[in-house]
């Protein structure tokens, strides 16, 4: 049986196959219990739905940024095989980055999270400093936080180690010097304040321009669920980011609730894609509409992002996740 994602050229050009959640967490016990959540989880879901991203930046108290790259190496070794682990190392053009890569040598990693990147050439430090010690092939996922490096995200987003691209909100309102009020950072002001609006739609279309996975920003309200809900919606519907930032694991939840397909989204695709493999392929008349291999495209991607969320797939779908076409 031909896969879809062998069939549908460009079927995953725009998604990928990473977790709709990034969950962040830099203190000793908050990086060990993101470990256990993510194994449990994914037994729960049968599939890893979040990555676990150790900090390296904001976890590490001042001085004490090799004691903490020492920690975090020591976790990733003690990680499953099935997980799905990253680091956020310093920036470039700290003292700690080049230990901090160092640091994680050898170690298995889904990704490498670079802070406060701010061209291309910051990229090309990332690729010589990886390169030096062994992980030439490590994805690179790279933050942006000021006005020049958005200005620069269609051009960071096309360099090839460039997996994935996320916003910095709150390094991005401060560096305005006051010109963006403290509003420009709250669950709903972030989606209204034009110049954080424009910053986050130039980083999802410079990622959708070239095939990688824009990875939307925190919310700091972990407590109001309602709030995180409404903005990780926001974020996935409104603004076409297809990943989010977790903070809380109270967060994690409804962040896979608010990037799923809704049931009927997901039984529709099904059918969709189970008529097109029976016609071969070639258009199809499904429910008095026409459809071909662009519209495919678009169904196939509703089942694997309903499948990076852990949600149910009708019998006719389940196959293609199997593990042997997985």
């Amino acid at each position: 049986m031909p896969h879809p994602r062998d069939v549908l050229l460009g079927a995953q050009a725009q998604t990928g196959f990473l977790p709709v959640c990034d969950h962040y967490s830099g203190v000793e016990a908050r990086m060990r219990k993101s470990l256990q959540l993510q194994a449990e989880m994914t037994e729960e879901f049968g599939t890893c739905v979040f990555d676990v991203t150790l900090d390296c930046e904001d976890g590490a108290p001042v001085g004490g940024e090799a004691d903490h790259a020492a920690l975090v190496a020591s976790l990733l070794a003690q990680a499953s095989s099935k997980a799905r682990v990253a680091v956020r190392v310093h920036p470039v053009d700290h003292p700690a980055f080049e230990p901090d890569i160092s640091a994680i040598a050898g170690c298995r990693l889904s990704h490498i999270m670079v802070p406060k990147v701010e061209s291309v050439d910051d990229v090309e430090r990332v690729v010589a400093a990886l390169a030096a010690v062994s992980q030439a092939t490590l994805p690179i996922h790279v933050l942006l936080e000021s006005a020049a490096a958005i200005h620069r995200a269609f051009d960071i987003a096309a360099h090839p180690r460039v997996q994935s691209l996320s916003f910095g909100l709150m390094d991005f309102v401060s560096s305005h010097g006051g010109a963006i009020p403290a509003e420009g950072m709250s669950s709903e002001g972030q989606f209204t304040h034009p110049l954080v609006v424009r910053a986050k739609l130039e980083i999802a279309s410079g990622c959708h321009a070239h095939g990688k996975v824009p990875s939307h920003c925190v919310v700091t309200e972990f407590s109001d669920t309602a709030a995180m809900h409404a903005a990780a919606r926001k974020a996935a519907r409104e603004f076409g980011y297809t990943r989010m930032w977790s903070i809380h694991p109270s967060q994690i939840r409804p962040i896979l609730e608010a990037f799923a397909p809704s049931e009927g989204e997901i039984e529709s695709a099904a059918k969709i894609i189970a008529a097109a493999a029976h016609a071969d392929w070639a258009p199809i008349s499904f429910e008095a509409q026409l459809h071909d291999r662009a519209s495919y495209r678009y169904f196939w991607q509703v089942l694997e992002r309903a499948h990076r969320t852990g949600r149910a797939l009708p019998s006719e779908a389940q196959a293609y996740f199997s593990a042997g076409l997985h």
